[in-house]
């Protein structure tokens, strides 16, 4: 039985977090104790405890973490805050969850990479593309259909105008891009400037010789995420978590080969959160380390952020990073 605590009741939290996991525990009463909840906002602590189970609620993390024998804490709190709280659980020797991007700043980051690997307390980043079923559906077709040579993602959004776009979202599709094909080698961006928001171009040279592209383009009126595969005579192409039509589509020597889309998947599942949430409790249950860790995605956030810089100083020709 793992005893399971949760910091923070926004709205991610509910969706990414307590969802899944209320759906685990209906699923595997026997494997997991939804122990207890926590967040400053009374109201929305106590909807946490009616609506999804939690056994207990607190509005103070000490008083939580003094009075609970818990096996992970899961801490879904503001950007500014997840270093703070990421470090104290880690000093405590509380396995933890934590959310992307790991901090406001590369030093933010640094301070909690740094305090994981000297406390080796068991440790988890929130990643939840790398857990989403077509996405790994598709990884392993392509994986036996040949050598990959290119990955590419399209992140689209509408209005997304807030000037942090670049290291707190489109991390997702460097980490999931670094998740399919490995470390990055070199990587470089471009930048469109636009009157509401500006756009990049990112290319990428992985370490095991696959080249890479992400378009991040943050105001193009439409929700939507998309991670291509491809090979020599194959080509994969998954449409999640967003878009008006999600699906993975899988082609050789110029055919559809496989075909499926989200019609009647619960949107947890889709998302990847589900099989996030599942991992993490099968991995505790069987101690067994946890992943993907902290130093597993700080490279990502390290690469974010300094793309970020070089976007910032509006040269027109890549810079490399």
């Amino acid at each position: 039985m793992i005893h399971v605590g949760l910091i923070g009741c926004g709205e991610h939290s509910e969706i990414g977090h307590a969802v899944p996991l209320a759906r685990y525990k209906s699923e595997h009463q026997s494997e997991l104790e939804l122990s207890a909840v926590c967040d400053i906002n009374a109201g929305r602590v106590e909807y946490f405890r009616s609506k999804f189970g939690f056994l207990n609620s607190y509005t103070n993390v000490d008083e939580m973490l003094k009075s609970q024998r818990l096996d992970v804490c899961i801490a879904v709190v503001p950007v500014e805050k997840i270093t703070q709280l990421g470090i104290k659980l880690l000093e405590l020797g509380m396995p933890c969850v934590v959310e992307k991007p790991l901090g406001t700043a590369l030093p933010e980051v640094e301070a909690l990479r740094d305090v994981a690997r000297s406390t080796r307390t068991p440790n988890m980043v929130s990643v939840n593309r790398r857990f989403m079923p077509m996405l790994n559906r598709a990884l392993a077709w392509a994986r036996s259909a040949a050598e990959l040579r290119y990955v590419r993602s399209i992140m689209t959004r509408h209005a997304r105008t807030e000037p942090d776009f670049l290291w707190s979202t489109a991390v997702h599709a460097v980490d999931t891009l670094r998740y399919i094909a490995g470390d990055v080698r070199n990587a470089n961006i471009r930048t469109l400037p636009g009157k509401s928001s500006a756009w990049y171009g990112i290319d990428l040279q992985f370490a095991t010789g696959t080249i890479g592209r992400i378009d991040v383009l943050p105001t193009a009126g439409v929700l939507e995420e998309s991670y291509e595969l491809i090979g020599d005579g194959y080509r994969a192409i998954v449409t999640s978590p967003f878009g008006p039509a999600r699906s993975l589509r899988c082609y050789q020597a110029n055919k559809l080969v496989h075909y499926e889309d989200d019609n009647g998947v619960p949107e947890d599942v889709v998302f990847g959160f589900y099989d996030e949430a599942a991992a993490l409790i099968r991995t505790l249950s069987n101690n067994e380390p946890l992943a993907p860790t902290i130093e597993d995605v700080y490279p990502s956030v390290e690469l974010c952020l300094n793309l970020s810089k070089a976007a910032a100083m509006q040269v027109h020709e890549p810079q490399s990073c």
